[in-house]
């Protein structure tokens, strides 16, 4: 596993650096195409999601986070989206995550003693497991089991150069 240096701030890692001149476009800061692979192990089933995750400053010092592509899954290809909102957690190197009703998800951290989290939706458990992958590039897998469900989704997300699209 990789791991940011001692000195990371989460907020500004996911915002990106900012775009150099008084001139220069800063459409694409914040933003990070994300692939996810989709696998259904208790009938073998695959799917995919390809799209963009936008973030964006919050007053609170956090970001709000919103996530659009396509799902293609073999009863369905289509539009998808969700949003979610990201809150300061008393260090630079983590995030608190929130859905958009205020109710809390998970932290968010690259840390060896913060990478890790889990939720508890009833009557299934999702455990998260975030790999930092360097400057522009980042991962984490949702790993969901209990009586309905048992699933896989890996997402890696990789930063956007240039102007949105």
């Amino acid at each position: 596993m990789n791991f940011p240096p001692p000195e990371f701030a989460l907020r500004a890692y996911l915002l990106g650096p900012a775009p150099p001149g008084p001139t220069a476009d800063a459409a694409s800061a914040g933003q990070w195409t994300v692939q996810r692979d989709l696998l259904d192990r208790a009938d073998g089933t695959r799917g995919t999601f390809s799209g963009v995750v936008h973030f964006v400053p919050t007053d609170d010092g956090g970001l709000a986070f919103r996530e659009e592509g396509t799902m293609r899954w073999p009863a369905f290809t289509g539009p998808a989206s969700r949003e979610y909102l990201l809150r300061p957690s008393g260090g630079p190197d983590a995030l608190d995550v929130f859905f958009p009703d205020g109710r809390p998800f998970h932290r968010m951290s690259f840390t060896p003693e913060s990478n890790l989290d889990r939720h508890w939706c009833d009557p299934d458990t999702y455990r998260v497991a975030y790999d930092y992958g360097g400057r522009d590039r980042f991962s984490y897998t949702w790993d969901v089991q209990g009586p309905r469900k048992d699933l896989l989704l890996t997402s890696h997300l990789v930063r956007r150069q240039g102007p949105a699209a």
